[in-house]
């Protein structure tokens, strides 16, 4: 059943061997660059168990009397995609800015290999039992759950096995107990989640219909001769009233070594065939994507509102040329609402029977999300203006010296006192132009796939020949454009 905050810091001491900036972290749960991102899953966690949010944020299954998190409910209805999304607007809210790996964004992944468990059982039975198994355990016991795609990849240009094998995670031996592996992954919140769906990136995998780079598990992260070297956080670079978003939302990026770890039989998805490994990669997000597009609609409401009140201060916000820019934004915040909304009421059934969202309605919501992200940044940044990039830090603010100047300069009116304005710019500034505002945003373009996969889904998902109908017929054209006729006469 759901767990609470406290267990889910209890479940994540488990002596991982994890490092950051040169340092051998003996605690995620108390380390300044881990402790935020721990306590907002924490805090998801205590959501579940509050009578203001627990209605919104659970359900209970109806044969077993759990309560469970709603997020990691297998869909089979609108309605279920519909408490998702209010689920996560829930959390976004009450935390007050947009985190992406925390679970629901994840779990979906595994739903997409549901799917496919006649491709899995083409391998063996025992596989496809193993996902509705680990499925269910999600709903059940409610593990802080991530993905594992990327690896350090090598020399591109040639197959693995024609380089250093452990670019890619592989497969080394096959024992009673299950596979050992070795290799690596980047895996973003690893250090401090439960566990991982751990699969192959895109590989060359030629003509082969066995490779030992294909394969597919779920990763107890607390397995012995697992090594997490994270990459240095922004929290605690600033003062937090100056970079109140870098010191609270950062979610740590980590490589995870594999060195030889053994995964358990029961916890293997599918292993050595790249049927197997090509139905994911091409289904991958067909799920998940739909938790990934809706942070991209909650930072549209980060900017709108932090480009509003900054216009607002000055009176800008009743000049057309600012109004136009305001609308541009707002436009962007429409379109992935209609995308995400459309693709529930539209929503089709999958291969077993779950609903997905309409798939290029979703699809082309996440090329919209994701492809002007940074174009909407840069029309915050014009709206907030140069001020966010030239305003002394919250200690001149303070300072006695400074203090009487910055509270003469920074004061408006009545309303608008240098306080506010302080606080105003010193979120806009790192929303939009700091580095952690420039890693979010090569994140968000890059953490389901670069762009031109995204396309890619596009195309594998869109009504072609619908199009192509209309225009046959308004053009007059014959039945042997396409070869129409010939498909006729075949069937």
């Amino acid at each position: 059943m759901i767990r609470t905050g406290q267990q889910y810091r209890d479940s994540i001491r488990d002596g991982r061997h994890v490092f950051i900036n040169g340092e051998r972290v003996q605690d995620v749960t108390t380390h300044p660059m881990f402790k935020p991102l721990v306590d907002i899953r924490a805090r998801i966690y205590d959501m579940q168990h509050e009578a203001a949010s627990r209605d919104v944020m659970t359900w209970t299954d109806a044969a077993t009397g759990d309560v469970n998190a709603v997020n990691a409910q297998l869909p089979f209805s609108k309605e279920h995609w519909e408490a998702k999304r209010r689920a996560t607007d829930a959390v976004l809210h009450d935390i007050g800015g947009v985190v992406t790996r925390v679970g629901d964004e994840t779990v979906g992944e595994m739903w997409s290999l549901y799917d496919g468990t006649d491709v899995l059982n083409e391998i063996d039975p025992q596989f496809g039992a193993n996902i509705k198994r680990h499925i269910e355990r999600v709903e059940r016991e409610d593990p802080f759950h991530v993905s594992a795609n990327t690896d350090p990849k090598g020399d591109r240009s040639k197959r693995p096995q024609d380089q250093d094998p452990d670019m890619l995670l592989h497969v080394v031996k096959e024992t009673a107990a299950g596979i050992v592996v070795r290799g690596a992954k980047y895996e973003t919140a690893a250090a401090y989640a439960n566990q991982a769906f751990t699969k192959p990136t895109i590989a060359n995998w030629g003509n082969e219909a066995m490779s030992d780079y294909a394969v597919g598990f779920i990763c107890d992260l607390g397995s012995p001769n697992l090594k997490f070297i994270c990459r240095t956080g922004f929290t605690g670079r600033a003062s937090a009233e100056d970079y109140p978003l870098s010191n609270k939302f950062d979610e740590v990026d980590t490589l995870v070594i594999f060195d030889d770890v053994l995964i358990p039989w029961e916890n293997v998805l599918f292993h050595r065939h790249t049927r197997a490994a090509t139905f994911i990669r091409a289904t991958l997000h067909r799920y998940s994507a739909f938790a990934y597009v809706q942070r991209n609609e909650m930072l549209a409401d980060m900017m709108i509102g932090a480009a509003l009140l900054n216009a607002r201060q000055t009176g800008l916000d009743k000049q057309q040329a600012v109004q136009e820019k305001l609308a541009e934004l707002a436009c962007y915040r429409e379109g992935i609402n209609a995308h995400l909304t459309a693709s529930i009421a539209l929503a089709e059934r999958s291969p077993a029977g779950l609903m997905m969202p309409n798939q290029s309605l979703l699809y082309t919501g996440r090329v919209l999300a994701c492809s002007q992200l940074h174009q909407m940044m840069h029309i915050a940044r014009e709206l907030c203006g140069g001020q966010i990039c030239v305003t002394p830090d919250v200690a001149a603010f303070r300072h006695p010296d400074t203090k009487p100047w910055l509270d003469k300069f920074y004061s408006i009116n009545d309303n608008w006192l240098a306080e506010d304005r302080r606080k105003l710019l010193a979120y806009a500034r790192d929303l939009l132009n700091s580095d952690y505002a420039g890693h979010r945003l090569t994140f968000t373009m890059f953490a389901q796939a670069p762009h031109f996969a995204h396309l890619a889904a596009v195309y594998r998902n869109f009504d072609w020949e619908n199009a192509a109908q209309i225009a046959k017929k308004a053009a007059g054209l014959s039945d042997r454009v396409d070869g129409t006729a010939l498909k006729k006469a075949a069937e």
